[in-house]
């Protein structure tokens, strides 16, 4: 499935929408099989919606059928792919895909580079802000917990957490407003350099936070 702007990260949930006929016979295979199919983003300057070579591959948490035939999902990220050659394009795009496991680099520069993202999105959050107030209860590990959000309780999780690519990962879908700037960090599958676009990107939001 070929969605501007829809990033598909391994662990995060994505609600759609399905409503064109090729998508309601994709879910619909999907449903019958292993409940498992790719998010991508059209690549930039594409006029035929060929996908971005790296993509998210989901599974269909929950999915209801409208009266109209359309449908609402939930949809949760399990994995990055690459994708390879297409086998179909009709009447919805089938390709090979090869899972892409995060190559993690133990070290004094990825202990250093997790550091800075966990001060800048400190930072980013204090600016005072449009974000959603559902995805910082996500941020905070809080689900629907009712009550206020505060900083410490977003930051918090995210330095007890120890996979620095699931942590760069979550703040990326949390704090990157842009399409193309998530699709960056998607496709980085060495976590040294995910981080290292996170720190680039993450200090350019706070910078735009600030002058908005």
């Amino acid at each position: 499935m070929v969605v501007r702007g829809c990033v598909l990260f391994p662990r995060s949930l994505m609600p759609l929408f399905i409503f064109e006929p090729r998508y309601r016979t994709m879910l619909s295979e999907a449903l019958e099989t292993d409940r498992m199919f790719c998010l991508a983003v059209p690549k930039p300057g594409s006029t035929r919606g060929s996908p971005c070579e790296v993509a998210g591959l989901g599974l269909v948490r929950a999915s209801v059928l409208n009266s109209d035939g359309t449908s609402n999902l939930v949809l949760q990220g399990l994995t990055r792919v690459r994708l390879g050659k297409a086998v179909r394009y009709k009447p919805y795009r089938q390709h090979l895909i090869e899972p892409l496991e995060d190559v993690v680099e133990e070290s004094l520069v990825v202990d250093a580079l997790v550091a800075r993202v966990l001060d800048l999105t400190e930072a980013r959050l204090r600016i005072g802000t449009q974000i959603p107030l559902a995805l910082l209860r996500q941020l905070a590990g809080g689900g629907e917990t009712e009550g206020p959000v505060t900083v410490e309780g977003c930051v918090d999780p995210l330095r007890r957490m120890t996979d620095p690519g699931a942590m760069a990962d979550m703040v990326a879908t949390m704090l990157l407003p842009d399409g193309a700037k998530r699709q960056v960090i998607l496709q980085a599958a060495g976590v040294e350099e995910r981080l290292r676009h996170l720190v680039r990107l993450l200090s350019a939001e706070v910078t735009r936070a600030k002058k908005s």
